[in-house]
């Protein structure tokens, strides 16, 4: 498999790769801001998600709002852990740290490669995301490090399911970092500059 599984975008940069994962309806441009605001210097790899649900993409296909089609999930957690794979030879990133910036169903599929594929992530900034599946092992994510950021009013994302992901990473040896904002699904401009801060401070080497 090929970085031709899925359309993309590719930045060059310096020192760690940050790998943008958009929300449902968002494409391969979108995060493309987000990322360079968040660290400036580093390389950008934004895929589209290759599921259409009404003409939305996404990154893996639901039942319902909130209910994941479990199978296929885990099929789209290995095509992207595979994509990752051939993007890093392709762009001759070698053993540069990938770190997963996801928002929404993007977050919530990056949290399905720490579960599933926890060898293909160095971290991780996951913007409302929940837990998405129970991996069939307890993956091992020692010393990983991990920015949960969520709204305390968000309608799509249950606080219990990011307190739950939250909890599977922590047992799975993940340093976890959960941020709660009084906001909703939305994003604020505080939350960005809070993920900035972070990821300087895990990987602005």
């Amino acid at each position: 498999m090929g970085v031709d599984t899925m359309i993309h975008r590719f930045t060059p940069g310096s020192g760690p790769v940050l790998l943008l994962l958009h929300g449902t309806g968002g494409n391969e441009d979108d995060l493309l801001d987000l990322g360079q605001s968040l660290l400036p210097k580093a390389a950008l790899l934004s895929p589209r998600g290759n599921v259409l649900e009404n003409g939305m993409p996404r990154f893996f296909r639901r039942l319902a709002a909130g209910v994941f089609d479990i199978p296929d999930l885990i099929v789209r957690t290995h095509e992207l852990a595979e994509f990752v794979s051939a993007a890093r030879q392709t762009y001759e990133l070698n053993d540069r740290p990938i770190v997963a910036v996801g928002y929404s169903n993007g977050a919530n599929i990056a949290a399905s490669l720490f579960l599933l594929r926890p060898e293909v992530l160095a971290g991780g900034v996951l913007l409302r995301a929940m837990l998405p599946l129970e991996p069939p092992l307890k993956p091992n994510l020692a010393n990983v490090p991990v920015l949960l950021a969520a709204g305390r009013h968000d309608a799509m994302i249950p606080s219990a399911g990011t307190e739950a992901l939250a909890s599977a990473l922590r047992a799975a040896g993940a340093e976890v970092t959960l941020e709660w904002t009084e906001g909703g699904h939305e994003l604020h401009a505080p939350e960005i500059t809070n993920a900035a801060r972070w990821l300087a401070t895990h990987f602005s080497h």
